[in-house]
């Protein structure tokens, strides 16, 4: 999974950045010390696979993993040139979401590109930027297109298609709010990649103080909520300043340390959990002698296609899938316990992958 942070200068993007990855992204109060986007590995906690580990004596565990593009602070007019911002929207076009770092909380001692908090304006000016990059992308392909589409009917329909979205990104509306009218337009739609399509996590950033009820005081993070859930979006509440004292914790000591704020999650905990969540994520998860493994796939795959993340020769030649669920397994102790009790299954093609499935796949080929 990848993810892309984006947010204007100064709301704690780069911060966050650093806390969540460990990379060092430089970070100032000053617009634009993001000058290159700062690419960082991130790997998913998951405390099945210690566990599982054990069970088998595994050599290795591998975790899922998310990464992280920091773009540098965008500004109003950064589609056309302004600031540095537009130089680093392509970085974003890749990714499987994008996360919104949002000012909510007021500090006279770092300065808001606008001189004051309000989170709405702020989102309302990177959607625009956004949308701007959009249309850029589409008015170069309409361009193209426009010139072979007097004999070919497939592509007059495409630029009919390009015409109607690009009103509709006119008018404010961002893409994923596009009526796609069929097959062929959705086709159209995902090959162009575009920004405002992509499913969009609010990261309202609070001081600490708003940190213990979730930031439900926050007259900023209500306003964050509310914007999130009409626009079906994922949010969560996050202090990018705690997360960097975390982040320089142990796991026992980071545990203490959420204890004592009040809190059970880290920033990088909810983040995950929001992204799994709005991208319809799950794990399964392979166990053996040699490595303990985390596999992130969509909800609703079958196993042939989950077999597939392994190796493309897993789901060309998938033959079954032998399946226990991860805390029967536990519960049971060992494989062989689990099978004798009957809660190891044999699966086929059609079988639809749970989360915390634990499975050896059979295949030939």
């Amino acid at each position: 999974m990848k993810l892309g942070i984006v947010g204007l200068p100064n709301v704690g993007k780069s911060t966050l950045f650093n806390s969540l990855t460990k990379a060092g992204a430089e970070s100032a109060n000053y617009p634009f010390c993001t000058i290159d986007p700062n690419v960082g590995i991130v790997t998913v906690p998951d405390d099945r696979l210690d566990k599982l580990a054990a069970l088998y004596n595994s050599a290795k565990i591998t975790p899922a993993v998310i990464e992280f593009v920091d773009i540098a602070g965008l500004v109003k007019g950064a589609s056309k040139g302004e600031g540095l911002g537009n130089q680093f929207l392509a970085n974003i076009r890749e990714v499987d979401a994008i996360v919104h770092v949002v000012r909510c909380f007021e500090d006279a001692n770092i300065v808001h590109v606008d001189g004051s908090v309000s989170p709405l304006r702020d989102i309302e000016t990177i959607n625009l930027e956004l949308i701007f990059s959009d249309m850029e992308v589409l008015e170069r392909r309409h361009a193209k297109q426009k010139k072979a589409a007097n004999n070919n009917k497939d592509i007059a329909k495409e630029v009919a298609m390009i015409e109607r979205l690009m009103k509709h990104l006119e008018e404010g509306n961002l893409a994923k709010n596009f009526e796609r009218e069929d097959d062929d337009e959705e086709a159209f739609f995902k090959e162009y990649n575009l920004l405002t399509a992509k499913p969009v996590i609010f990261a309202a950033n609070v001081t600490e103080d708003d940190l213990a009820d979730d930031g439900n005081s926050n007259d900023y993070v209500k306003e964050v909520r509310e914007f999130a859930q009409k626009e079906k979006c994922g949010a969560f509440v996050i202090c990018a300043q705690i997360e960097q004292e975390i982040a320089e914790l142990d796991e026992d000591e980071k545990k203490m340390f959420l204890e004592d704020l009040g809190i059970s999650s880290s920033g990088l905990d909810k983040l995950i959990a929001a992204s799994y969540e709005l991208l319809g994520l799950i794990s399964y998860l392979t166990a053996g002698e040699t490595e303990t493994r985390a596999w992130t796939i969509t909800k609703g795959t079958k196993a042939p296609q989950a077999a597939g993340k392994i190796h493309s020769d897993f789901e060309r030649g998938f033959i079954k899938a032998e399946v226990v669920y991860y805390q029967d397994l536990l519960d049971c102790g060992t494989y062989n316990g689990a099978k004798e009790k009957g809660l190891v299954r044999m699966e086929g093609k059609e079988y639809v992958v749970k989360d915390g499935d634990v499975i050896l796949f059979r295949f030939n080929v």
